[in-house]
């Protein structure tokens, strides 16, 4: 590749919640660590805004964290066959199960310090503290170790963290750029604000993306920018 190619920017679409998100980041990790001409902008998708949702869509907060558990964390286990996935710990959890916001706005946070690195830093992490640790992603006390773990400066993502409009201010702002692009499921790729990766279908709302269509992909990118298409 010659020195002078433009960079790919890719948007990466994602949610702590999401199961399928976990391998989809750490894929595009090791693709970019070797992929010097891929620049990723990450997005916030949260699957859920609204901490009632579960009791709208559900019979109970227990029905809820039975199917969220029991079937897509499942799913996603026993395909990426990965103990990582701990959904039988998960279910055995007494607090409500986490919504979206609050580790999305610590994401934000982490991003306001430390850059597109940080939000990516603190988005694995917290991860593992939702589907490894099975720990309340929504409690900002678990968010704060989450930042103090990844080396951020702890009181300063409080605060960033606390202002919680200017945080959902951004958050909404990907949502209407995730609404423009069509995006349906979590995790997506857009790359070059048009080029759409969105893996296979799994579950509600979830993709999975494999190391191998990751590789297709940006091959497919980069050809076209080659012959003049991308």
């Amino acid at each position: 590749m010659a020195n002078n190619d433009p960079k790919i920017q890719v948007e990466f679409f994602h949610d702590v919640m999401s199961c399928w998100c976990f391998h989809a980041s750490q894929r595009l990790r090791a693709l970019v660590a070797t992929q010097p001409d891929i620049e990723v902008t990450h997005r916030s998708w949260p699957l859920a805004t609204d901490p009632t949702l579960m009791t709208k869509i559900f019979p109970s907060k227990d029905a809820a964290r039975a199917e969220i558990c029991g079937q897509h964390w499942k799913d996603a286990h026993d395909v990426e066959n990965d103990p990582r996935i701990d959904y039988r710990l998960m279910m055995t959890r007494t607090f409500d199960y986490p919504y979206s916001m609050p580790s999305q706005r610590g994401c934000k946070a982490a991003e306001k310090q430390g850059g597109q690195a940080a939000h990516w830093d603190f988005f694995d992490r917290a991860q593992k503290a939702h589907l490894t640790e099975c720990i309340d992603t929504a409690d900002p006390e678990v968010l704060a170790r989450c930042a103090g773990d990844v080396g951020l400066d702890v009181a300063r993502w409080r605060k960033d963290f606390e202002d919680t409009v200017a945080r959902d201010a951004e958050i909404f702002r990907d949502m209407e750029t995730a609404k423009g692009y069509g995006i349906l499921r979590a995790p997506t790729l857009i790359a070059n604000g048009k080029h759409q990766c969105h893996g296979e279908y799994w579950s509600t709302f979830g993709h999975r993306i494999t190391t191998e269509r990751l590789e297709v992909f940006f091959n497919d990118i980069r050809f076209g920018r080659k012959v003049g298409r991308a």
